[in-house]
């Protein structure tokens, strides 16, 4: 054999295995499923009409994920209460009815209690910092509080505030109204400040207000318009009075059932990125709400000053230390979590 021919079969023998190396590689990379990976249908589930500007970033999240699957997770969307109810979706995911589920954790007072202290008032500037603020924060405590499911990513929606028929400016105006509240946080809020509350899921809130069930609502401005309670509402207070948070949440076992590059795939989807990425399309829809509000005749905008503004932050001050009795309650510790989450907002910008 010559030189020459040698030197060639070598050369191939070197092209071969640096193509086996360079596959054997890339099928290791995190996101990237292996073309054998058994396909998996997933069936996501919110409460939410198809309208809402989530379904957009429900659709977007399942392709993403279907396209670094390589196919091999495919998604099937439940919108509009499908599979149970509004309250009912932390359970849906829990007891595998939803492989992943779209929850308010304000639907279930006390359940968690650490979470909740992203509920409380006059916290957030705007849903998109927040939203990272909030993911970061939570995951040092998901597991604690979630453990019954597999903690996919936290974020809320633009800051909402009050809607009523009657105008309201101080904190004492609150006194004797019906409110349907956006959390269990804001219900304690109305409780604290003599109102009463009149429980219903976002859906079923306009009918309340219609038949005069409710004298007021707390509710994100895009929203408002979504579901038609502006045309059963006058006056709007113009603060970033709340947030409601929000978390996907999937079935344990069907994530521990996964393959592992398929896990790392839903790992790369659940992470603070994609909470952000959520958030935006629903923050720039209620963030335009206001407007649209605001150009219907009839309807009246408060502003507050801030001598108002600091009663209503005042009014608001037992609702810390109710949370933190209640973390204590729970056996963690809620100065340090406090600390945690104040760190966050100011490290994300994220401070109202």
């Amino acid at each position: 054999m010559t030189k020459s021919i040698r030197n060639r079969q070598k050369s191939r023998l070197r092209w071969i295995a640096g193509m086996a190396a360079g596959v054997l590689a890339a099928l290791s990379l995190p996101g990237l499923a292996r073309a054998e990976d058994q396909k998996v249908e997933l069936k996501l589930a919110h409460w939410l009409p198809p309208a809402h500007p989530l379904q957009k970033s429900v659709e977007a999240w399942a392709a993403s994920i279907q396209a670094d699957s390589h196919g091999s997770l495919t998604s099937v969307i439940f919108p509009a209460e499908q599979l149970g109810k509004a309250f009912d979706h932390y359970d849906l995911a829990r007891d595998g009815i939803a492989d992943v589920s779209f929850v308010n954790p304000g639907y279930q007072p006390g359940r968690f209690p650490i979470l909740a202290l992203s509920d409380l008032p006059f916290q957030y500037h705007d849903a998109k910092t927040g939203s990272a603020a909030l993911d970061d924060w939570y995951r040092a405590y998901a597991a604690r509080e979630m453990k019954d499911v597999h903690y996919c990513f936290a974020f809320m929606h633009d800051p909402g505030t009050l809607h009523t028929r009657r105008q309201v400016l101080m904190p004492a105006d609150i006194r004797g109204l019906k409110l349907r509240p956006a959390d269990a946080t804001i219900g304690n809020f109305v409780t604290l400040l003599g109102g009463t509350n009149v429980q219903a899921s976002a859906p079923a809130a306009r009918d309340l207000l219609e038949r005069r069930v409710a004298d007021g609502i707390f509710f994100p401005w895009g929203s408002l318009v979504l579901f038609g309670i502006d045309k059963v509402v006058k006056y709007h207070i113009d603060a970033n009075f709340y947030v409601t948070t929000f978390v996907w949440v999937i079935n344990k076992a069907r994530y521990e059932g996964l393959a592992p590059d398929q896990k790392a795939v839903i790992d790369a989807h659940c992470n603070a990125d994609w909470a952000v990425r959520f958030a935006s399309p629903w923050a720039d829809f209620e963030v335009a709400g206001r407007a649209k509000v605001a150009a219907e005749p009839g309807q009246t905008i408060l502003t507050l000053s801030p001598e108002q503004l600091k009663a209503w932050r005042d009014a608001a001050a037992p609702l810390h230390q109710d949370w933190a009795a209640a973390v204590k309650r729970a056996g963690a510790d809620p100065d340090a979590i406090a600390k945690a989450f104040d760190a966050s907002l100011v490290a994300h910008h994220a401070q109202y």
